[in-house]
């Protein structure tokens, strides 16, 4: 798959983006099946499957947003402001999906053996809702924001946020 954008920091973006939703199609699809499940011991078995992606997810998906929130949105955010605007949309929805994703470890603490149908459904509601946000947040980055940022950031502020942002969130 070709990359969309010239600039390394923003290029840099798309790639992680990538990759999150890469490691989300290894969780997404056993959430949606959970919320269908007749069969009780196999929805318990495929929870904790879901439960153990959905933890090794959070720590790259932290390390993106941290990045973005660290480097990328405030060198944007002296172009375009913060009070307003897409920034204030793009950093709530972070926050929404974080949430989604606490709520769901949260719900199915313990032993999946005591959980009953309603539950694991509840709860891969919360999965699915997290991948909802987290496909719109990543259209919303690639289509406003990053277009925004080749256009008005500078070159050697682009440079910059990029030297910044060169690690790895594997």
């Amino acid at each position: 798959m070709e990359l969309t954008f010239e600039q390394p920091a923003m290029r840099l973006l798309e790639n992680e983006h990538r990759y999150l939703a890469y490691l989300a199609e290894e969780w997404h699809p056993i959430a949606l099946r959970l919320e269908e499940e007749p069969d009780l011991h196999t929805a318990r078995v495929l929870l904790g499957t879901l439960r153990e992606k959905l933890e090794q997810f959070r720590l790259p998906l932290k390390k993106h947003t941290d990045k973005e929130e660290a480097h990328f949105f405030p060198t944007l955010g002296g172009y375009i402001g913060f009070e307003q605007g897409p920034l204030v949309g793009i950093q709530e929805e972070h926050r929404e999906i974080e949430a989604y994703l606490d709520h769901f470890l949260h719900r199915t603490e313990g032993d999946p053996e005591y959980f009953s149908s309603e539950e694991i459904r509840a709860a891969a509601r919360d999965a699915g809702e997290a991948f909802e946000v987290l496909t719109v947040n990543r259209v919303k980055e690639e289509s406003v924001l990053f277009p925004m940022a080749e256009a008005r950031i500078l070159p050697k502020q682009m440079l910059k946020l990029y030297e910044r942002m060169n690690t790895t969130i594997a």
